[in-house]
């Protein structure tokens, strides 16, 4: 199985990667603990964390599938989401994700909107959106004309970046977790002083020692390869499907134009296109809308 794309290996994996980062956040204590850095504050996780969640409202509408779902005793949702390719449209794709993400918080017939969840939206990325040199940006609904009125909605929506620059406004705890995030290493985690992040990099250091995480990993990149080469093959026939409808369309009009009766267009598409008589009838009637 062949792929653009060299494997990088499992050793050589940063948070950043997607398989190392939903891999690291299944186990509880180490989700706690990250989450735990980026907001400061202690949290007792209350479900089993799930990573690549699908949350859909109907068949007919757009999926979303969140790298890590978990909920905490106060019934906080978190939805954190590592996302290492540069992409302009996260502001946007976390209002969709949070409006998923609401719609599925309320039973069937419920009346008190009050019952919805506060939810965090947690995006992690190797470069700054905004511009403005943050390690972190914090939103929330507030009003215009009193900028100090946030709207109390509970829901939050966070964008870090690995390479920010205000370390003294957001600690340094989480500027060097962010920092350990894109390169993952032994270095950069002894010169963040921190015993927590400390502990995540000695779980991480097991699971890149693991020949069952190896062999899982491989599967994955596998998987994503096959999926990848099956998407172009169908690519390949429904170009050449449509190429070919583009084809009869045209060979149809230009004997049309040359004023051919049905039945003189239906033979030569019989011929040229090696058709049924049935089967060039329907693409007659779909292009003149004459059978004759």
């Amino acid at each position: 199985m062949t792929d653009s794309k060299k494997m990088i290996p499992l050793s050589e994996l940063t948070l950043l990667d997607r398989f190392l980062f939903d891999t690291v956040m299944e186990n509880e204590d180490i989700h706690k603990t990250i989450l735990q850095i980026i907001l400061g504050r202690d949290i007792a996780l209350l479900t089993k964390n799930q990573t690549e969640k699908e949350l859909r409202t109907s068949p007919l509408l757009r999926s979303i599938r969140m790298d890590v779902y978990a909920m905490d005793e106060e019934k906080i949702i978190y939805n954190s989401e590592m996302q290492k390719q540069l992409k302009y449209d996260l502001p946007k794709r976390s209002r969709f994700y949070q409006s998923l993400m609401d719609a599925s918080l309320l039973e069937p017939g419920s009346i008190h909107f009050n019952l919805l969840n506060d939810t965090y939206i947690i995006v992690i990325t190797p470069y700054d959106i905004f511009g403005l040199g943050k390690y972190k940006y914090t939103f929330r609904a507030r009003c215009d004309e009193a900028l100090d009125c946030i709207l109390p909605d509970g829901a939050v929506r966070m964008f870090l970046n690995t390479r920010g620059n205000n370390r003294e406004e957001v600690g340094a705890e989480l500027a060097g977790f962010l920092e350990y995030a894109e390169k993952t290493d032994e270095e950069t985690m002894l010169k963040t002083g921190s015993d927590a992040v400390r502990k995540i990099h000695e779980h991480i250091s097991k699971i890149k020692a693991s020949e069952e995480m190896g062999v899982r990993y491989m599967q994955a990149w596998e998987e994503k390869v096959q999926e990848r080469e099956e998407g172009r093959s169908e690519g390949r026939v429904e170009g050449r499907a449509e190429g070919r409808n583009e084809g009869i369309e045209a060979f149809i009009l230009d004997n049309l134009e040359e004023n051919k009766t049905g039945e003189q267009i239906l033979q030569k598409l019989m011929k040229r296109f090696s058709l049924s008589r049935e089967e060039a009838g329907v693409y007659l009637q779909k292009y003149s809308g004459s059978t004759e």
